[in-house]
């Protein structure tokens, strides 16, 4: 499965129903991983602010409590092992931190994390050698972090995009899980350069934000968009995506009023245009294939798409799709966000306009299948992943997709045969272990399958609750 969600139409509807309040933020671990990387051999020089912003951002980090790594010019290797001191540091219920400058390069519909020593000619090569941000927030979501912020100043122009025949500039907007707050040091697809000061615009305002007493991180955020915005003329606008459900504060106190609160975006009075009302999901029944019938419709999914009408990635994708009608990549990653919400049949209808702009869009494909797959859509669903894995054999997620259909069939034996094939490709992929161990216990394989349900609780305490809400227990 490409998207990985669990009962996310209740916890977005009680995010909008409910008021925001603050978290106990004050008291909860906190854990930092502060990156500066400057030094890239393939650069006609280094880059003049990478290492001095994130030293003076981790010095901010430690007078907010973090227990932040600070960590600079890291090769692979490197920047690898200190991603997974992080993991081990996040425990249940830990506010975890990532920032990160240096060369960031969008590639597959994801942004990619560079090490100084990377070899990228091809765009293969960003996927072997960079480290994918959604990946980094999905594994501090699976260890229980339950807020979980990034910062990334990677918007660069890069000394490897003219290697490639086609290339997207800055970075790609991110589908992470609840709890998480991201933010670029600029807006989607877009490059800054940097100037000759000791510390960027980005980096020097948001110092100054996060230091407010009582002040939300959300807050400091857009304060510090408005400050960057107006300091660079409206060239350099950051974006911000959020999906904290309470206020996590940097330093505690009450909060100060002395400068303007940015404008936050007016809830939307009506859906986008493209964004047309949708279903709700299923609700959680038994796995026989008799039962899985198509989610009716009704107002929840309604009032989901109006509110994601104004969610910064919906309203950033909608713009160029209105722009450039033909852009499937924008179709193809709207959906995601919709499908990560609970809205599945308008993510439908945008992997739809992705694969009839892109016929071979195999990930379109696989992620059209696993939408169908949790409203019940069983037989197209099957079209769909086979499909995937004819333009691409092996295809882990389209693998892992077909097994989460055929388990919701009742196709107990075929399912554990595809949840194999995609765990020889990736021996950590939780859905998938899950899911055999489910299809195990089914079919008899008692101790077999509490193995699996056992591992895959471990690297994900949550999975029981995501299948639950897929309709599979």
């Amino acid at each position: 499965m490409k998207i990985r969600l669990g009962l996310v139409v209740l916890m977005v509807a009680a995010i909008v129903a409910a008021p925001r309040c603050f978290a106990a933020d004050s008291s909860a671990p906190r854990v930092g991983l502060v990156i500066g990387n400057s030094k890239y051999p393939d650069a006609d020089k280094p880059l003049s602010q990478a290492v001095s912003d994130a030293r003076e951002f981790a010095d901010e980090l430690k007078r907010a409590g973090f227990d932040a790594e600070l960590a600079e010019d890291l090769s692979g290797d490197a920047m690898r092992r200190a991603f997974d001191r992080l993991y081990q540091r996040t425990k249940p219920g830990a506010a975890a931190l990532v920032f990160f400058s240096g060369f960031g390069i969008q590639s597959g519909r994801q942004s990619y994390l560079i090490p100084v020593d990377a070899q990228i000619w091809t765009e293969p090569d960003v996927r072997r050698d960079g480290v994918a941000l959604e990946s980094v927030l999905n594994e501090l979501n699976s260890r229980g972090a339950s807020v979980k912020i990034a910062l990334v100043d990677a918007s660069r122009r890069n000394p490897f995009e003219r290697r490639f025949r086609s290339f997207s500039a800055g970075l790609a907007p991110v589908i992470a899980p609840s709890g998480s707050l991201v933010m670029y040091a600029a807006a989607l697809s877009a490059v800054v350069t940097d100037n000759d000061s000791a510390h960027s615009p980005f980096v020097s305002a948001l110092r100054e934000e996060v230091r407010a007493p009582g002040l939300s991180a959300e807050e400091a955020f857009n304060r510090t968009r408005t400050a960057v915005t107006r300091a660079s003329r409206g060239e350099q606008v950051p974006w911000i995506s959020s999906s904290l459900a309470d206020d996590f504060v940097f330093v505690p106190g009450a909060a100060t009023a002395d400068k303007p609160t940015a404008e936050k975006p007016a809830a939307a009075t009506a859906p986008v245009e493209a964004a047309k009302p949708a279903l709700a999901p299923p609700e959680a029944k038994p796995p026989q294939a008799a039962e899985a019938k198509p989610a009716s419709s009704g107002g929840d999914d309604d009032k989901l798409v109006l509110a994601l009408a104004s969610d910064p990635t919906v309203k950033s994708l909608t713009a160029q799709i209105a722009d450039k009608p033909s852009d499937g990549n924008a179709y193809y990653r709207r959906g995601q966000v919709y499908a990560s919400k609970g809205a599945y049949r308008t993510a439908i209808k945008d992997f739809d306009e992705a694969i009839r702009l892109n016929g071979k869009d195999v990930e379109a494909y696989n992620n059209r299948c696993w939408a169908r797959t949790v409203i019940g859509e069983l037989e197209p669903a099957l079209a769909d992943c086979d499909q995937a894995l004819l333009l691409r054999p092996n295809f882990v997620d389209a693998l892992d997709s077909r097994g989460l259909l055929h388990l919701k069939s009742g196709r107990d034996k075929a399912a554990i045969a595809d949840f194999d094939a995609a765990l020889k490709v990736n021996p950590r992929l939780t859905s998938s272990l899950y899911g055999r161990g489910l299809a195990r216990k089914r079919i008899g394989l008692t101790s077999e399958g509490e193995i699996d349900l056992t591992t895959a609780k471990k690297l994900d305490p949550n999975i029981g609750k995501e299948f639950a809400g897929y309709g599979v227990k």
